[in-house]
């Protein structure tokens, strides 16, 4: 577009990060006429992407930026499925308080992760907490996935022991993994202190694989 200012000097005003074949006020893509297929499988691919940040914690900011709430879905319900027939039928009703607990445990531990960072003067939001706690899950996941394999067979000290070192397994992964991805939002010097909380968290989840588990 061109311009002139009082003194008649001709010049061209442009918009940075706009190509001057778009119009003004055009969004750069828009979802609204791409097929539901590309759109669920590029969702899947970023929710694939987060997992496997996870395992292989390299990359810090990844979760942070692009943060969802899909992974963290996934995980709660799928671990809230088995944990919720794990509990000895005599013992209890449906199995509902322990579908409840772990969502429970996942909004309430993000809650304090996340007041803890601010007190502490850290730069996270309450989504961004619940997105790498919730994906962060997935170590503690596997262990119980491989907890309730073992529990097919018939139990002995050997077999508890077992379970016991995975679980442990999970717990220092996801610990590790939603540290190096929380470390960079806590102020230096007090990295500590914040990520108490986190290792909190993970303990009792941990717990409740190792003990929901035992026959």
């Amino acid at each position: 577009m061109q311009i002139y200012d009082d003194y008649g000097v001709e010049g061209e005003m442009s918009i940075p990060g706009q190509s001057r074949s778009q119009t003004l006020g055009e969004p750069d893509f828009n979802t609204l006429d791409e097929p539901i297929r590309e759109t669920v499988l590029r969702d899947l691919k970023a929710v694939g992407t987060k997992f496997y940040h996870v395992l292989i914690p390299r990359e810090k900011k990844s979760l942070l930026k692009e943060w969802d709430l899909w992974g963290p879905l996934v995980l709660c319900t799928f671990m809230a499925m088995i944990l919720q027939g794990s509990a000895d039928k005599a013992d209890s009703n449906d199995g509902g308080p322990e579908f409840a607990e772990v969502f429970v445990i996942v909004w309430i531990g993000s809650m304090v992760v996340t007041m803890n960072s601010k007190l502490l003067g850290g730069n996270i939001s309450f989504f961004q907490s619940v997105c790498v706690l919730g994906y962060c899950l997935l170590p503690t996941a596997m262990a119980l996935i491989v907890c309730r394999v073992m529990l097919l067979y018939t139990q002995t000290t050997l077999l508890f022991l077992i379970r016991f070192l995975v679980t442990v397994v999970g717990f220092g992964w996801a610990t590790y993994a939603s540290t190096a991805f929380l470390g960079d939002s806590q102020p230096v010097g007090r990295k500590g202190l914040a990520m108490y909380p986190i290792f909190l968290f993970y303990f009792v989840v941990s717990w409740l694989v190792i003990s929901h588990t035992a026959s």
